[in-house]
Parts: C-alpha cells; sequence; structure tokens
C-alpha cells in the first residue's frame, strides 16, 4: 500500500509539473517574454518543480519535529545522479553530443563547485539555516550570470497555446498537483523508511530521485529527437545545478538539514567523479558517443547496485 502510495505520488509530481510548465510556456507567449526569460526561469526551474516542493514540505515538516532531512537530501542527490548518469547516458545512445568546449568548462566547473560547496557545508552533518541561504545565494548568483552572459535556445515546444484563461487554469492546477503530491511523497517515503527499517535517505536517492528527473528526462529525450543537443544537454547541466543548490538550501533555510553519513562518504563523492567522467567525455574531440553513452549508463546501474545491496 505504502510503495503505491509513493508511486501516485510520484506520478503526480510528474503530471502536475507537465501542467505547470505548458501553462507557464503560454502565458509568457502571451505577455512576449523573451525566450531567453522562457528558457530559463520557466522550463529549467520548471522542471525541477518536483524536487524544490519535496524540499519545501519536508522543511515544514521539520518545524514541527517531524525531520525529513533523508529525504530532501536524497532526492536531489538522486536526482543528479539520475540525470548525470541515466537521462544523459539514454541521450548519448540516441544520437553523439557535442558542445561547446567554453560551455563545457565554465558550466561544468559551476557545477563541480557547487558539489563542493555542498560537500563542506554537510561536514558536521548539518547544514544551518546561514549555509542554506548562502547554497540559494549562490543559485542566485549563477541565475544571474547566465542572464548576463549566455544565449540560451529556445526551448518553447510548438503548439503551445497563446496564454488564454485555460493557460491559467492548466498552471494553477499543476501547482496544486505538485503541492499535493509532494505532501504525498514525503510521507510516503518516511513511511516506508519506518516500515522496512532502512533510511529515508536510501529510498528517496533510489525511486523518488529518478522519478523527480522524469520532466528532465522527457524534455532532453524531445530535444536530442529534434537534434537540439545543447537544449537537452545544456537542460541537464543546469538542473543539476540547480538540483545541488536550492531544493536543500531552501529545506536548511526553513528547519536546517541533517546529512547522513553514507552521503558523505558515498553519494556526494560518487556525484563528484561522475560529473568529471563526463566532462571529460564532453571535452574529447568526438563529444559523448554510444560508447561513452554506456560506460556513464554503467556507472549508473553501478551506483544503483551498490546502493541496493546496502539497504
Amino acid at each position: 500500500m505504502h510503495f503505491a502510495l509513493l508511486v501516485a505520488g510520484i506520478a503526480g509530481l510528474w503530471l502536475g509539473t507537465e501542467l505547470t510548465i505548458r501553462g507557464a510556456l503560454a502565458i509568457a507567449r502571451r505577455f512576449n517574454l523573451s525566450e531567453f526569460v522562457i528558457g530559463l526561469l520557466i522550463l529549467s526551474i520548471g522542471s525541477d518543480l518536483p524536487e524544490i516542493a519535496v524540499a519545501v514540505d519536508a522543511g515544514i515538516k521539520g518545524l514541527v519535529g517531524r525531520d525529513a532531512s533523508g529525504v530532501v537530501v536524497g532526492t536531489s542527490i538522486g536526482s543528479v545522479v539520475a540525470q548525470i548518469g541515466l537521462v544523459l547516458g539514454l541521450a548519448a545512445l540516441i544520437n553523439v553530443l557535442v558542445l561547446p568546449r567554453a560551455f563545457i568548462v565554465r558550466h561544468g566547473a559551476v557545477l563541480l563547485g557547487a558539489t563542493a560547496l555542498l560537500v563542506v557545508f554537510a561536514l558536521d552533518g548539518l547544514i544551518t539555516r546561514l549555509e542554506g541561504l548562502v547554497l540559494v545565494l549562490a543559485y542566485g548568483a549563477y541565475v544571474i550570470a547566465l542572464m548576463n552572459g549566455e544565449t540560451v535556445p529556445d526551448r518553447v515546444p510548438r503548439g503551445v497555446a497563446a496564454g488564454g484563461w485555460k493557460s491559467w487554469l492548466a498552471l494553477a492546477a499543476g501547482l496544486a498537483v505538485v503541492i499535493g503530491s509532494s505532501e504525498l511523497t514525503v510521507a510516503t517515503a518516511v513511511s516506508l523508511a519506518r516500515a522496512f527499517d532502512v533510511s529515508e535517505g536510501v529510498i528517496a536517492v533510489l525511486i523518488i530521485g529518478l522519478g523527480t528527473s522524469l520532466p528532465e528526462l522527457s524534455i532532453s529525450i524531445s530535444a536530442i529527437l529534434k537534434r537540439r543537443t545543447e537544449l537537452s544537454v545544456g537542460n541537464i547541466i543546469g538542473s543539476n545545478v540547480l538540483d545541488t543548490l536550492l531544493p536543500i538550501g531552501i529545506a536548511a533555510m526553513i528547519a536546517g538539514t541533517a546529512v547522513e553519513r553514507h552521503f558523505l562518504v558515498f553519494d556526494l563523492p560518487f556525484v563528484f567523479v561522475l560529473t568529471i567522467v563526463v566532462l571529460a567525455f564532453f571535452l574529447g574531440r568526438r563529444g559523448v558517443t554510444r560508447p561513452e553513452g554506456l560506460v556513464i549508463l554503467g556507472l549508473y546501474a553501478a551506483y544503483v547496485a551498490i546502493k541496493l545491496t546496502h539497504i
């Protein structure tokens, strides 16, 4: 029963995100917002709405003494690993992924720096409200830097409506579904962990983290099929920077976030190593080809196997 509720919660997060993004895109087009703003603020942040919603809900639970820190940290890490390992690996099997070296160096450095900053703050086992604020501000600085120096490709899908009352209804309904689904997902994950005597973080990494990556998977695969590599990989990298900084930062600002030891000794180092491997593939002459994609998928499979054997 608990597992069925968890699946329902994750499905609701995906459905709510799809409704929210489509409604927001339509409204943005009606008010003639730039393609840059649409791409950066709506699709990038919108596709990470599940992780943010889970973080806010868990943070609020922490205020009333129901700690769900493991769900927040596990969801963020699981989402990052799923996007780099699974989504990007699958994308490489469909088409060769090539990006400008300057883009990879700049954004790859930001992603590695964000991971390092999170590790430093988590070394004592607790991310305080002040440290959470720093994480949120770091993401804000990243967005401002993007707005000042990057050209974001048009990410608006064809066929999006012009933004009438139905678009506002879709936006409101999507947000409502996301909020309700985040509550169901977090509560069910905590109940599952207690029922099976396993860490909340493990459930969050293996199930919630993968489930909340479905929007990125949908956007990236669709972009690859349309041969828009920059859109696909850019969405993954931008989403990973957000997932590393914003959800944990928001939850920590609300009530502080505890970080379990296994995240420090295995999960975060794995994220760092996986990111370096993927960036090295991109910096190669051929980009990320099918063989490299298989290597990336193999690393993701190994990560999942290790997590499953240590439940």
